[in-house]
């Protein structure tokens, strides 16, 4: 059972990076694609910060495949694996569903970061740059990702401003990065993703000028950069 799940996450792994190169890729939503067109919206990063998928791609791969080939049946990785497997895999269709519904694609990036979070809550200290770390990284970045497509949902159909929907997403993100880097400060990973997102964001408000979005993204980022700087200088 454990082999079986060691090779579904790395399978899983795999098919999630193919993901883009099968479907065309994601460059964002479509401003049609929403009732109120989302042109610069406040809550969407500078394009540069999306770059960081390459990163999570490889560290994927190469942590399951590690953990495939060294620690099939370990239970140190088992107990991660299910989540992550689950969340990949959900991964492996977000872009197919964004490509048609901002809607479900939401729904869907919610559940991929639920599982992410499990996944990363459930991992041990075992093999650290192999296993947690990764996780870690996706699990921030998509944090982030999770919260703009809030964002935007909520300004796109009219429920905020693009500045109120901007606030809220920043908010949640926050909300959920600060209560994951308390349960889990031995990840250095998941709050550096988080620090990326919320600094793109940042740059991306600097013209035209929104001081809320730049000012709680900053604030944010600040933050979280000092609580994980506090506990390694102690």
């Amino acid at each position: 059972m454990k082999f079986g799940s060691a090779g579904l996450t790395f399978a899983a792994a795999l098919v999630f990076t193919a993901a883009p190169f099968l479907t065309g890729g994601f460059s964002g939503f479509s401003p049609e694609q929403f009732e109120v067109p989302q042109d610069n919206a406040p809550i969407q990063p500078a394009g540069y910060a999306f770059s960081i998928w390459g990163l999570i791609y490889i560290w994927l791969i190469a942590g399951a495949g590690f953990g495939l080939v060294k620690r099939a049946l370990s239970s140190d990785w088992h107990s991660a694996r299910p989540a992550l497997s689950i969340s990949l895999l959900m991964g492996s269709s977000w872009i197919a569903v964004a490509q048609l519904s901002v809607g479900y694609a939401t729904l869907l990036i919610w559940g991929m970061l639920f599982s992410a979070v499990v996944a990363l809550l459930r991992s041990t200290n075992a093999d650290r740059w192999w296993l947690r770390e990764p996780i870690g990284l996706y699990a921030g970045w998509l944090t982030a990702a999770a919260s703009v497509s809030l964002g935007l949902f909520l300004a796109g159909y009219g429920h905020l401003t693009q500045t109120s929907a901007a606030i809220a997403g920043l908010a949640t993100a926050l909300t959920i990065a600060i209560a994951v880097q308390k349960a889990r400060p031995d990840v250095v990973s998941y709050p550096l993703a988080v620090i990326w997102a919320l600094v793109g964001i940042a740059l991306s408000n600097v013209a035209p000028l929104n001081g809320a979005a730049l000012g709680l993204s900053v604030a944010g980022a600040g933050y979280l950069m000092l609580k994980q700087i506090r506990p390694a200088a102690s």
